[in-house]
């Protein structure tokens, strides 16, 4: 789904609408003349663009598997989203791993699936699970693991205030759903604190 110039002019209309009902016309208030209209194109260019892209298209052109690959892990890929119970963003970072089946993808791949699916109005849950779920189908890997830590918003400004509070979830598909030794393989690998130079 993507979204065209119709419904970038209605949203435009929902935050100049907003904007009214907050008594802060950009008629009268010259600041917020454009920002209808930015934040318009910042909600379907920025927070809502993954909805325009095709899991299985990113995923698409793999590069052959050596026999017996190893876990590839990509780590401490940062993200955004968009909570579709406030309509209030939240970070972090995401880690992903998988055991190659026949394919593997370059790692840039794996961070534009992440986006694809954290650039939609989502829980932090269902990222997790999506991106999984589309490296089993789209990429035939043997396993696949994401580990989401984020900082969500709607528990720093709203409710319980907690600044500096994180959630943490997780999912697992394949053998790094049935398997241990690759659970804790993957675990551990994430949790290392080891650079190239030590």
């Amino acid at each position: 789904m993507s979204f065209n110039e119709e419904n970038r002019a209605k949203l435009a209309k929902a935050f100049e609408d907003l904007l009214r009902a907050v008594n802060r016309s950009p008629g009268r208030y010259p600041e917020l003349l454009d920002t209808p209209v930015k934040a318009a194109d910042m909600w379907i260019d920025d927070l809502l663009d993954g909805y325009k892209w095709d899991p299985a298209q990113i995923l698409a052109d793999g590069l052959p598997a050596r026999q017996n690959s190893s876990m590839v892990v990509i780590k401490d890929l940062h993200f955004h989203a968009v909570s579709p119970r406030y309509l209030l963003p939240f970070q972090g970072i995401a880690h992903i791993g998988y055991v190659p089946g026949d394919t593997i993808a370059g790692f840039s791949k794996i961070s534009r699936l992440l986006d694809c699916f954290a650039h939609r109005l989502t829980l932090q849950e269902d990222i997790a699970h999506e991106v999984c779920a589309a490296l089993t189908t789209h990429l035939g890997v043997k396993g696949a693991a994401c580990v989401i830590d984020s900082e969500q918003f709607s528990m720093i400004v709203r409710g319980v205030r907690k600044p500096g509070s994180r959630a943490i979830t997780a999912d697992y598909s394949g053998i790094m759903a049935t398997d241990q030794s690759k659970r804790s393989e993957f675990l551990a690998i994430i949790d290392s604190e080891e650079s190239l130079s030590e």
